[in-house]
């Protein structure tokens, strides 16, 4: 049981959770898309997040991440170089204007954990612009990328995509931001910190309903589509006024985070009934 515990750790720690959950969102779009998959593509957004993440959480500072201690982190650091070399690989598969995207949202990403100047402050610590930040790059990857891969063009229901997509990405990110109010510096202003956890929960809830009501703004609705996104916004409301079970282990770190795989498994099951 306590290797199976130490398993399951590593597998949230070493961000391999994450990575499933942002690769489960860019399936559901090229699903949406009715296109196949592109597992290039796809493989190289899976270790390009478990190499962004782990270097935000365990070395946003270049010594920090080359010269480890612990040895628990020393594993998180081999398998996290290890992915490197992967998302390499899968990068060099991909055509050059995907590169040129990638390439943009590699950016946003690096200065979000790495300052451009010594003296300057990074994204993540401008006040009020973490989440946003979080979001567009989330967007980017699991949107943007799929559709340009696919070669369709931007129009109105793809761009209520975008849309939804970022508000999801958002209301996704406020349980932790909920969890994490005791610990973040005040200078982050996140939303929790400027209004208070309450009025947060409650601005998820309006989040969610528009998340859902933007449904009914395409050109093109399927069934199966309404009903996923019905049931996604339920469990996003239960989550958000779960307060109490933020605070623990895993409630954010695996439950939050894996609802996006969750999406997809409803999105799989919906798609086949109707």
């Amino acid at each position: 049981m306590r290797s199976l515990k130490l398993i399951f750790d590593f597998y949230l720690d070493a961000s391999v959770h994450v990575a499933l959950a942002v690769v489960s969102l860019m399936g559901v779009t090229f699903d949406l898309l009715e296109v196949p998959w592109d597992f290039y593509l796809m493989g190289f957004t899976f270790f390009g997040v478990i190499v962004c993440y782990n270097f935000i959480k365990y070395g946003v500072e270049a010594y920090k991440y080359l010269i480890v201690s612990n040895v628990y982190h020393k594993y998180i650091q081999v398998f996290s170089f290890l992915s490197f070399g992967f998302a390499v690989y899968f990068f060099l598969q991909l055509d050059c204007d995907i590169w040129v995207a990638i390439g943009l949202l590699g950016l946003v990403s690096t200065l979000y954990a790495v300052p451009l100047l010594p003296e300057a402050k990074n994204l993540r610590n401008l006040g009020g612009f973490k989440i946003y930040i979080v979001a567009l790059v989330w967007v980017g990857f699991t949107v943007l990328l799929p559709i340009m891969d696919a070669q369709v063009p931007l129009d109105w229901d793809v761009w209520i995509w975008f849309l939804q997509r970022f508000i999801l990405v958002v209301v996704l990110i406020l349980p932790f931001e909920i969890r994490d109010l005791k610990w973040d510096d005040e200078n982050l202003r996140t939303l929790p910190q400027v209004l208070g956890v309450k009025s947060t929960q409650q601005l998820g809830m309006v989040l969610v309903v528009l998340f859902f009501v933007l449904t009914f703004f395409k050109d093109d609705i399927h069934p199966y589509e309404i009903v996923m996104r019905l049931i996604l916004g339920v469990v996003l409301v239960v989550v958000l006024w779960s307060h109490k079970k933020m605070q623990g282990r895993y409630f954010a770190s695996f439950w939050v985070e894996g609802l996006p795989i969750l999406w997809l498994l409803l999105f799989w099951v919906l798609n086949g009934l109707f």
